[in-house]
């Protein structure tokens, strides 16, 4: 299966290796997407004001089941918009037990046409 729709671009960050610019390949290129999703915060971008995902909002939130219920919703919705190439089989937030303000974002997801699943940790930190 050729795996090319899924795309090539840029790293994220940009990286440069024998003066080039390194290229983040297919699913690479998918995760990527998805972790620039997250950590945009909606507004930020002047030309896509709609664009990123509404966990930015919860910073100064309280440490509650609420707070982790309402992240786990932000991601989801975000995800289902703004990445089409990808299902996403379940979003779970929960506390990390080294510390007390950060949520531990789990995404599982499958890539559509190739049907490979994946996960993806994204650490959010409270006020």
């Amino acid at each position: 299966m050729n795996s090319n729709f899924l795309g090539v671009g840029w790293t994220s960050p940009v990286k440069l290796e024998n003066n080039q610019i390194v290229m983040a390949h297919y699913e690479e290129c998918v995760r990527q997407s998805i972790w620039t999703i997250l950590s945009t915060a909606r507004g930020e971008r002047l030309m896509r004001p709609d664009f990123g995902c509404g966990i930015h909002d919860l910073v100064l939130a309280n440490n509650s089941a609420g707070t982790i219920g309402t992240a786990s919703d932000e991601v989801r919705q975000a995800l289902i918009q703004w990445e089409p190439r990808i299902d996403v089989l379940d979003v779970d937030a929960s506390l990390d037990p080294s510390q007390s303000n950060r949520l531990l974002i789990q995404v599982n997801y499958q890539v559509r046409t190739t049907n490979n699943r994946f996960n993806l940790v994204y650490p959010f930190y409270l006020g």
